[in-house]
């Protein structure tokens, strides 16, 4: 790889693309009383705001922050919104009972122009944050620093994070490994890297992480963490809701959580063609249930969570809640499950019914989002982009989009990313001439597919927690595991 080995992932050229610098232009001159920053957080959907909001909450305490919500047909409701604003700072803290209700793109960058803040987090989901960040550039002369991101797991590294966000001054990462990835991706595609480190923020410690009423809940419930789209097919998601059947059953002390992160008729991040709570069949047992709301709420009653690749398992590891990741569909980018190999907390249904859970290895955590706080870089780069451009050195970056096709072209990718929400007549004018050429080319890759198959999908085989201990299924730690721990909850409150 070309990125750094060692962790420190200090990048040859700065991040905004222009010369190297020894740094003394990023500072105040000595005299200068500090400024007080103004960060605006933009966000749309679920996941986005979950993560856009309590990243800025992780920012400098004598920060100004705001949050905004961007109207795309994916915006989070006002229910999603709360769930997502639970537990931030006191300067966020309202946003838990008022969410603000979402805007358009052309109001919500109007309002950056007439009002420009030190530097915007573009915490929307990829063609709507190329969308604005291209908006910025073009709208806002003096325009401010622009941070964005992925929300959560983001290994393997994915080419269209990097291309809807190339412009981006910054973009903020969860792991050593996900920004050596990223940085090596990058360079392939002819993008100047431009990551940054920020420890995930909500797995932070099990301290900052566990809510006030944590310790006065029983722990009585296994939670499985729902995804819209891993696995994708019918038949295994059915195939889940039967063995937390199969779970509920054996264990009828626990209460077996179908963690939702929806409710009907709200948008995801991902779409979701086959909802679990549709799947669970009319005989199911009474303790097995659907639930919405804060996963930090479930996981104050967690005995275990459980799930094929969500993010949620790094916030019930950061708690020290034992937890499954199903492999049983094998491991492979499309699960994005690579990144728990060797973790130890890969397991299979087998695992779960017996109630069999693993603990995370410490010789896996700080190459994969437990490293130190102190090795964070995300809030030093943003404080020396920021003084850039006090300076007026702040150099825009290249997109990855090499032909931007004039007006029609930017026209119908802004109706690509908003739909309904974009009602501009050119928008409609875009969409009538390119939806057909759209559908051709479509068509076209699929016959090129006949001809000339795409590679297979790489699957490795499944694991348990009884491979890792020889099959033996012991309580606590477990003969011959070394630092990787398993734990057979046998129910109740594991105190």
């Amino acid at each position: 790889m070309s990125g750094p080995v060692d962790g420190t992932h200090a990048m040859d050229a700065p991040a905004d693309g222009g010369a190297p610098s020894s740094g003394r232009e990023a500072r105040l001159p000595s005299d200068a009383s500090p400024r007080v920053r103004r960060v605006v957080g933009l966000v749309d959907t679920d996941s986005f705001a979950k993560w856009g909001a309590h990243l800025l909450a992780t920012a400098p305490a004598d920060w100004d922050l705001e949050l905004r919500t961007v109207a795309t047909p994916r915006s989070a409701s006002p229910e999603q919104l709360r769930s997502a604003f639970r537990g931030l700072d006191r300067r966020l803290a309202h946003l838990r009972h008022d969410p603000p209700a979402p805007n358009d793109v052309d109001a919500v960058v109007e309002e950056l122009r007439v009002d420009p803040p030190d530097a915007v987090l573009v915490s929307l989901i990829g063609p709507v944050a190329e969308l604005v960040i291209d908006e910025v550039h073009r709208r806002i002369p003096d325009r401010p620093v622009l941070v964005s991101g992925l929300p959560g797991i983001s290994f393997p590294a994915k080419w269209k994070g990097i291309f809807f966000r190339a412009r981006a001054d910054l973009f903020v990462l969860h792991s050593h490994r996900e920004v050596r990835a990223y940085d090596e991706m990058a360079r392939e595609g002819g993008v100047q890297p431009h990551f940054a480190l920020a420890t995930l923020p909500f797995a932070r410690s099990a301290t900052a992480g566990a809510s006030a009423t944590a310790t006065a809940s029983v722990r009585d419930s296994v939670v499985f963490a729902a995804q819209p789209s891993v696995p994708q097919e019918r038949a295994d998601r059915a195939l889940v809701v039967q063995w937390l059947v199969a779970t509920a059953r054996q264990h009828p002390e626990w209460r077996v959580v179908i963690k939702t992160r929806a409710a009907a008729g709200e948008h995801q991040t991902h779409r979701e063609e086959h909802p679990y709570p549709d799947l669970v069949p009319a005989d199911a047992p009474a303790n097995l249930v659907v639930e919405s709301g804060p996963m930090a709420e479930h996981l104050d009653r967690a005995v275990a969570l459980v799930t094929i690749s969500s993010t949620a398992v790094l916030e019930a590891a950061a708690r020290g809640v034992p937890a499954l990741t199903l492999t049983d569909f094998g491991i492979g980018r499309h699960l994005i499950n690579e990144v728990f190999v060797s973790s130890g907390l890969e397991g299979d249904s087998v695992d779960l019914v017996d109630g069999r859970f693993g603990t995370v290895r410490p010789s896996w955590m700080r190459d994969n989002y437990f490293h130190p706080t102190s090795e964070d870089d995300w809030q030093q780069r943003l404080t020396e982009l920021m003084a850039r451009r006090d300076a007026g050195t702040l150099v825009d970056r290249e997109p990855a989009r090499r032909s931007r096709g004039g007006v029609l072209r930017r026209a119908w990718e802004r109706k690509n990313a908003l739909g309904g929400a974009d009602r501009s007549a050119l928008g409609w004018l875009a969409l009538a001439i390119g939806a057909p050429i759209r559908t051709v080319k479509r068509l076209a890759r699929k016959a090129m597919a006949l001809v000339d198959p795409p590679e297979p999908v790489v699957v490795a085989a499944p694991t348990s927690q009884r491979a890792a201990s020889g099959g033996s299924a012991t309580s606590g730690r477990s003969e011959g595991l070394g630092d990787r721990q398993q734990q057979l909850v046998s129910g109740g409150d594991p105190g």
